[in-house]
């Protein structure tokens, strides 16, 4: 088959796919199994179906994403269960490569990829339960998760069958020393609250260029914002684990750092000069001031190559601030959970 005709197909395959994602996002009756789920409460569940699903991506944005994707016979998709909007994007890349696709839903959250499918007939997508990955024959296995799920994949691949593997991914502020605070502390907040920052694309640390004032008036900022913002959009419950991370990190900050707390979200400015400290999800930002990006790319180090997402309104500083570490996704704050439907970090 010629590459155009094959391509024309994909970007049918993959508007399809789109076309369901706007069916199921005006189904009020997917709320409450979403919330019960996902842990999301019904405010933040509606937030991510009517701005964080994509349902009306450009055809250049979808021509795009099948133009990087990778041909395959078959693709087979294991799902995670951080982000419940995400098997929207995972299926769409797996349709630009392959008009044969079978995909495994995540066991702990299952109710979006049903439904997604459940509207999409036709789109050639088969839904299984229990594959077993040494069972694939040809093509390829694209795997989500955690970096021990993905290592099991690997071990029980066939020969000749590619993994394409997609672990998890920190997300990052850079606020410029010409931002303005106030208006840069309300976008982050917005990028903060959506999916309980449980995604690769969710922001977990900011860093502020300038001095120890200026950080602290940031993150009272962030605080204020996110307080606004949980009355509109409560944070939803957290597992065992998620609690008893977010009592470790409330405790090492409020010993070591500045800490602004709220009902349903934590602010914390580290020390200068200080080591990172990635928080766990659940609305919980660490904030470091730094001089320039030289010394940001410095206190990232070992996790610089799980940043997959970088929100600022200085473009060449975001871009410099992950240079040849990473193949990231650079936006606006205020959109870093929205990018666009065109293959960066998807493809990854």
């Amino acid at each position: 088959m010629a590459t155009a005709e094959r391509e024309s197909l994909a970007r049918g395959r993959v508007r399809r796919l789109l076309d369901a994602a706007a069916e199921v996002a005006s189904d009020a009756a997917l709320v409450e199994p979403l919330c019960e789920s996902t842990g999301l409460s019904a405010e933040g569940v509606r937030l991510a179906l009517s701005r964080h699903l994509e349902t009306d991506a450009g055809e250049a944005e979808v021509a795009a994403l099948v133009a990087g994707a990778a041909p395959s016979p078959h693709v087979h998709v294991i799902l995670s269960a951080n982000v419940f909007t995400a098997p929207l994007r995972a299926l769409a890349v797996a349709c630009a490569a392959s008009p044969s696709v079978s995909v495994r839903p995540s066991r702990r959250d299952p109710v979006f990829t049903r439904a997604l499918l459940r509207a999409a007939p036709g789109v050639g997508v088969t839904l299984v339960e229990h594959a077993d990955v040494g069972a694939v024959a040809v093509g390829d296995v694209h795997v989500y998760g955690r970096d021990e799920t993905i290592a099991q994949v690997r071990a029980a691949a066939r020969p000749g069958v590619t993994v394409r593997a997609h672990g998890a991914g920190l997300g990052v502020a850079w606020v410029g020393h010409a931002a303005d605070l106030e208006g840069a502390a309300s976008a982050l907040a917005d990028d903060v609250v959506v999916f309980d920052q449980r995604g690769c694309l969710s922001p977990r640390v900011a860093f502020v260029q300038g001095d120890e004032e200026r950080g602290v008036r940031f993150v009272a900022a962030l605080g204020a914002w996110l307080s606004e913002l949980g009355r509109t959009v409560p944070r939803g419950r957290l597992d065992p684990d998620e609690r008893r991370a977010a009592a470790r990190y409330a405790e090492a900050m409020t010993f070591a750092g500045r800490v602004v707390r709220g009902a349903d979200h934590l602010v914390a400015l580290g020390p200068t000069g200080g080591p990172l400290i990635v928080p766990p999800p659940g609305r919980h930002v660490h904030v470091l001031v730094v001089r320039d990006v030289e010394e940001a790319r410095a206190v990232l180090g070992p996790v610089l190559r799980l940043v997959v997402a970088v929100g600022s309104d200085d473009t060449a500083a975001a871009t410099h601030l992950v240079a040849d570490a990473t193949r990231g996704r650079f936006s606006a704050l205020g959109r870093m959970q929205r990018p666009p439907f065109d293959g960066p970090v998807d493809l990854r």
